[in-house]
């Protein structure tokens, strides 16, 4: 089975370095900013942000790495048992501007999960969001201040993000999730877009 391609390499090429732009921009510099991608795919787009910014800004921005799994509200309820991988945050983000880092938004509870996690290693004066695909379908009031691209989708898709860093190349594309009759649901492991 195939899905349909909705960003190239050459997109996400394209949409990491506005976003890194734009983080810029807002913030009127990098004083104080700190960017922490979600595990799994997270991580390597805020070192492709950071790396971005050291381009053109000629400032190294600190990159950390955060693991949700004992944040998320879904593990009692699917019965599941989180892979925990290291929290790597390499500064202290109290007062700090952190821009959290993930792939995918969709309902957004991933993200509620991610800021009860960084809460819990200090007090950032902010939280901004940067995501490479919106995908719709929030659960909870949560938005994106930084979006690569805006990807309407139906709730029987599943949007697969694609990295060099994880998956050998750069591709966004949207799957069909197949029912128990047609055949198994596609991968929920590590990478795959925001539950």
């Amino acid at each position: 089975m195939t899905g349909r391609t909705v960003l190239t390499a050459e997109d996400i090429r394209r949409a990491v370095g506005r976003i890194a732009h734009e983080i810029v921009e807002r913030n009127r510099g990098l004083d104080g900013v700190v960017l922490v991608g979600m595990r799994t795919r997270g991580v390597p787009l805020a070192a492709r942000l950071a790396a971005t910014i050291q381009e053109f800004e000629r400032q190294a921005v600190p990159v950390g790495a955060l693991d949700i799994g004992l944040y998320r509200d879904d593990i009692p309820a699917m019965e599941l048992r989180p892979q925990i991988r290291p929290t790597e945050i390499p500064t202290d983000i109290h007062g700090k501007r952190v821009v959290l880092v993930d792939d995918v938004l969709y309902t957004g509870r991933s993200i509620r999960a991610a800021l009860d996690a960084l809460i819990d290693f200090g007090r950032p004066a902010s939280i901004q969001l940067a995501v490479l695909v919106d995908r719709g379908h929030r659960e909870l009031p949560i938005r994106a201040d930084y979006v690569g691209k805006n990807i309407p989708t139906a709730l029987n898709e599943d949007v697969q993000v694609l990295l060099e860093e994880a998956d050998g190349r750069d591709e966004v594309v949207v799957m069909p999730v197949l029912s128990e009759v047609e055949g198994p649901v596609l991968n929920e492991g590590p990478g795959e877009g925001e539950r």
